[in-house]
């Protein structure tokens, strides 16, 4: 099988331990990416609950509850999510800090250790599994 190695992502030298270890770190950091998509699910569900609360607390008022409405207006609709917070401020604060520092963690172990390439197990891997010749085991576009 033809290896990925040859196509010259691993720069010369480098060791499997070495490739091993900034694997782990980017699938750590696509682990992450995949939290931070929730992040963003959470962000926008909310929000669209919020506005469906306060669709609600509307028919409880056309409806004739209009002290309960006032109320579910006055205590809920609106509501931080946590302390002095909403849920874009949550989204803002993690990317601008967690986030931001792993992305920038990850890509600065790259570049020192593989300079910069990303994926090299992964395209090592994908070297192993080919079988040239065959139908959609092409090594490169």
């Amino acid at each position: 099988m033809t290896s990925e190695r040859a196509e010259g992502r691993r720069p010369d030298g480098v060791d499997d331990a070495t490739v091993r270890a900034v694997g782990a770190l980017t699938e750590a950091l696509e682990t992450t990416e995949r939290a931070r998509g929730r992040l963003y699910d959470f962000h926008q569900l909310t929000g669209s609950a919020d506005a469906k609360l306060g669709e609600a607390a509307k028919l409880l008022h056309e409806a004739g509850h209009v002290e309960l409405a006032d109320r579910l207006e006055r205590e809920l609709v609106g509501r931080n999510v946590v302390t002095g917070r909403w849920t874009f401020q949550l989204v803002e604060e993690y990317d601008d800090g967690y986030y931001e520092a792993f992305r920038g963690w990850e890509r600065a172990v790259r570049e020192e250790l593989l300079g910069g390439a990303r994926h090299v197990a992964e395209a090592e891997m994908k070297g192993r599994n080919t079988t040239p010749g065959e139908p959609g085991q092409d090594l490169n576009p």
